[in-house]
């Protein structure tokens, strides 16, 4: 019988930090293209995370970046849906339109195609937004290792900037 579609250390560590957000009274949404929802999906592998996981957006295409996010079309056009603005404007969106408290966004080129060489397969750009802080944009190039792969790299990474969230003192 299969108790969890994702590895044993990475629900560990989601456990942890529901916990942990629960503790704070932080509630979490995110926005994901590339994962398409696998850090919600992560999220809601543990039970009581209703608590803390607020809501998450899957903006897979350009248009519902726009739409859903309000991401603006002219950052879209002038760099792209894999890009640290974008990342940025995603993380942002999620958390105005939203009740959370902490926003992660994930954006990137999971391949096999879809890379270029400005842009190749394998990276991902990552940014967390919280409530009067600056937005953290992280990007990460995971290399050609395959979908399911680069994707796990993914959650894991995002799953680390809600840690290091967790672990960052709160305003008052």
């Amino acid at each position: 019988m299969v108790t969890s579609i994702f590895p044993d250390s990475l629900e560990h560590r989601a456990g942890l930090l529901v916990r942990r957000a629960t503790e704070l009274g932080q509630r979490i949404t995110t926005a994901e293209s590339c994962t398409g929802g696998l850090i919600g999906g992560l999220l809601t592998e543990i039970a009581g995370s209703s608590a803390v996981f607020e809501r998450g957006f899957i903006t897979y295409s350009n248009h519902a970046k726009a739409e859903v996010l309000g991401v603006a079309k002219d950052i879209l056009l002038m760099h792209g849906a894999v890009s640290e603005p974008v990342a940025r404007a995603m993380a942002e969106g999620a958390l105005a339109r939203s009740r959370a408290h902490i926003a992660v966004a994930v954006t990137g080129v999971a391949g096999p195609g879809g890379g270029s060489p400005d842009k190749p397969v394998g990276l991902v750009h990552f940014a967390l937004a919280r409530e009067l802080r600056e937005t953290l944009h992280v990007e990460r190039r995971f290399g050609d290792i395959g979908r399911a792969a680069v994707r796990l790299a993914t959650v894991d990474q995002a799953l680390a900037l809600l840690e290091q969230a967790m672990d960052a003192p709160l305003l008052a």
